[in-house]
This record gives C-alpha cells, sequence and structure tokens, in this order.
C-alpha cells in the first residue's frame, strides 16, 4: 500500500527527478525566476520553499543540508548571502506561479515560477495598495448616518412619490 506517498513522479526515476529537480532549483535561485511545464513547478515548490527556509539560519551545518540538495556551490552562495536576508520576514510562500497558457508542440500546459521578493512590477503594486486606506463605514464625511430611501417594490407610483416626500422632510 502506498500510504502517504502522494507526490508526482513526473515520469521519471527517482536519480532522474531528484537532479532534474537540484538543477531547476539552482536556476530559479540564480536567475529568481525560470520558465517550465505547470507539473514541474508545483514539484519545485514542495522541493525549494523547504531549503529556502533552512537558508533563514545560516550556519554550516544548513549550508551542508542545503548543498545536499542543491549540488551547486555558487546557487548556495547567492541563497544564503542575498536570498535569505529577503525572505527573513517572510513566514513562508517564498515562491509564485504564474500560468501562462499551453505550449504549442504537445499542449502542456506552461508557466513561469519565480521568487516573490523579486517581481518589481508585483512589489510596486502592492506598495500602492498598501498606501490606500479602507473604507469601513457608509457614513458621509460629515459623520451623519445617510438616510435610507429605499422603498418596498411593488407600490404605485404615486405611494411611493408620497413616501420619498415623507422621508426627506424628516
Amino acid at each position: 500500500m502506498r500510504h502517504n506517498k502522494k507526490f508526482n513522479h513526473l515520469g521519471r526515476t527517482n536519480t532522474h527527478r531528484q537532479a532534474m529537480l537540484a538543477n531547476m532549483a539552482s536556476s530559479l535561485i540564480k536567475h529568481k525566476r525560470i520558465f517550465t511545464t505547470t507539473a514541474k513547478a508545483k514539484a519545485l515548490r514542495k522541493y525549494i520553499e523547504p531549503i529556502i527556509t533552512k537558508s533563514k539560519e545560516d550556519t554550516t551545518h544548513s549550508r551542508r543540508v542545503v548543498f545536499s540538495y542543491l549540488q551547486d556551490k555558487n546557487a548556495v552562495t547567492v541563497l544564503f548571502q542575498e536570498i535569505s536576508q529577503k525572505v527573513a520576514n517572510r513566514p513562508g510562500g517564498y515562491t509564485r506561479i504564474l500560468k501562462t497558457g499551453n505550449r504549442l508542440g504537445d499542449n502542456a500546459a506552461m508557466c513561469f515560477i519565480e521568487l516573490v521578493d523579486y517581481n518589481d512590477n508585483m512589489l510596486q503594486d502592492t506598495k500602492k495598495n498598501v498606501a490606500k486606506t479602507t473604507r469601513r463605514s457608509r457614513k458621509k464625511s460629515t459623520g451623519e448616518a445617510p438616510k435610507v430611501t429605499a422603498l418596498p417594490v411593488g407600490e404605485a407610483p404615486e405611494v411611493l412619490e408620497k413616501k420619498k416626500e415623507q422621508v426627506v422632510e424628516s
């Protein structure tokens, strides 16, 4: 029985899959964004998020653990020097998957996977949205509550006019 063994094998053997994910993770760390299939991106997200979390603690042991996954000295250096500084306050969710449509040759679902803190366009939009204040009250700026003029549906127009006049007068 295969209890709790639910991850995408991606049509590869274990060693091939581990090598592919290590290469993709190294590329993502170096380039901050890569273009791949959606299935591979989802598998890569599960692979790289714990590695980035491990990089927040810069010790010899954590460097060795991360190197055992990535097998690339340059990627480990970039991860611990640049990326871990940017994601220090983030509690998780270091990557974002943006779907781009299907590939022409075999109609495979394609996407970008990127590090969240390195997309300048998205960061500018969030900074603009943070500056806005939310409007939680329906009160007017004078401090008075707005007068309700909703009337029951189905009454004759003359009756509605009389009720509107009564509401305006009060």
